[in-house]
């Protein structure tokens, strides 16, 4: 099958069990995967639930030399896309493989187009505001979606500042294109530069495939690079070259691909300072800042929080299946007086906590945190705690908030199940999960 596929043109990665098929998903992010259902060890039926359990949507063709309706029927209740008995015929496994490349091309174009509309619309919602700074934004943005220009956009963290990237890219003439987004502090040094590039087979220890880059999936879309004040000066001149040059190469290899997308770059760091401290070059900034875009803090537009949060209550409610959408009076006075260090995402968890926890359709003044009623700054706030004790305690309060649900829980957090699952403390891990 190996070889058939091969020369078929497909990239085809072999493992011998379900546990080294698992690495390989990690590693290798598959688009299918063929597998035998009884291995030493675990079956392929587990390993189907394990993929499934990664949050990785991989089609499966499960295959088996034992062709009975039971198997059958419980390898399509969890999702097979189709099942095969031994001997395999490759002409229909080829045949198979063409209509699930042809499927799969046609679920991504129709998802596009749903996502398209569905974050078109989470931005109309979170992008308001009435100060003369957020008005010249809006203009900002709508001059920029004419064109392919390169855009910078700086603000502290939590501001909006993908939002407003994916304004950009949502509203221009090539919506229709990938809009791909790199957290620039997410992965060490010389995983983001095979992140970004892409890698061919034996470049490194564990590149087992030829593995394209961000900027390659972009295609003619938009690529945003999250926090790019962060990057190191290598990967700094790597940039460099791909806005000269619009082309670069995988790592480990040697031929040169071209670079169609328009880049947008984030950051909260002051890039001035930055550049004349020697920390970022000098001629990278001046090509990623051919437009600017400066996202105003929460604190200095408090006139908006009002209408900022009646929108993110929408939201919440539309997300969570809940209808909480008033607030007291006294409640509202609290959110205002508080200066907002962690800008619209802090409000934003704030709301979602209280909407939890609410009995009634009414936030009121015990809805809202005391800390909010405090200043950021006045030396009260326990501020000598790494960022791991402080991920571990929201975890732990919104697992209390949802009474022990892990799937409201992670939705509530932004992340996976599994994700959840793996940063639980070790006494959490081992109780029964009640959602």
């Amino acid at each position: 099958m190996e070889r058939f596929l091969t020369r078929e043109g497909y990239i085809v990665s072999v493992a011998e069990n379900a546990n080294d098929a698992l690495l390989a998903v990690h590693l290798e992010s598959p688009d299918i995967i063929l597998s035998d259902i009884y291995m030493p060890g675990k079956t392929g039926l587990e390993l189907q639930e394990m993929v499934k359990e990664l949050g990785m949507n991989i089609p499966m063709i499960l295959m088996t030399g034992q062709d009975d309706m039971p198997t059958t029927i419980k390898a399509m209740q969890q999702g097979a896309y189709d099942y095969m008995a031994k001997p395999i015929d490759l002409e229909r496994l080829k045949i198979v493989l063409t209509r699930l490349i042809s499927n799969q091309e046609l679920s991504e174009r129709l998802q596009l187009m749903v996502d398209k509309e569905t974050k078109e619309h989470k931005l109309e919602e979170l992008l308001v505001g009435h100060d003369p700074r957020m008005m010249e934004i809006y203009k900002t943005i709508g001059n920029v979606t004419r064109s392919r220009v390169t855009v910078l956009i700086e603000g502290e963290s939590g501001t909006g500042k993908e939002l407003i990237a994916r304004a950009i890219h949502y509203n221009s003439p090539w919506s229709a294109e990938p809009f791909i987004a790199v957290n620039c502090t997410a992965l060490a040094e010389t995983l983001l530069e095979s992140e970004l590039f892409g890698h061919v087979k034996g470049s490194f220890t564990g590149a087992t495939v030829d593995k394209k880059g961000k900027f390659e999936l972009a295609q003619n879309g938009t690529i945003f690079l999250d926090e790019i004040g962060e990057v190191s000066p290598t990967l700094q001149v790597k940039l460099l070259r791909i806005l000269q040059e619009r082309e670069f190469e995988r790592v480990g290899g040697d031929k040169t691909l071209k670079m169609n997308a328009r880049v947008i770059a984030a950051t909260n760091r002051d890039m001035g300072k930055e550049v004349a401290s020697g920390k970022f070059r000098e001629d990278l900034y001046y090509r990623l800042n051919v437009v600017s875009i400066v996202v105003p803090p929460l604190r200095e537009r408090k006139e908006d929080i009002p209408l900022l949060v009646k929108r993110l209550l929408q939201q919440i409610n539309d997300e969570l299946h809940t209808k909480v959408n008033k607030i007291s009076d006294e409640a509202m006075d609290r959110i205002l007086k508080h200066d907002w260090p962690g800008n619209v995402r802090e409000l934003q968890n704030i709301l979602t906590r209280a909407v939890v926890l609410s009995k009634s359709d009414l936030l009121d003044l015990a809805a809202i945190p005391d800390q909010t009623h405090r200043p950021a700054a006045n030396g009260t706030y326990e501020w000598k705690r790494t960022l791991a004790e402080v991920e571990q305690e929201h975890i732990e309060n919104v697992l209390k908030a949802v009474g022990g649900n892990r799937t409201e829980a992670a939705k509530i957090l932004g992340i996976s199940k599994p994700t959840l699952y793996s940063r639980l403390p070790a006494p959490l891990k081992e109780e029964k999960d009640k959602g």
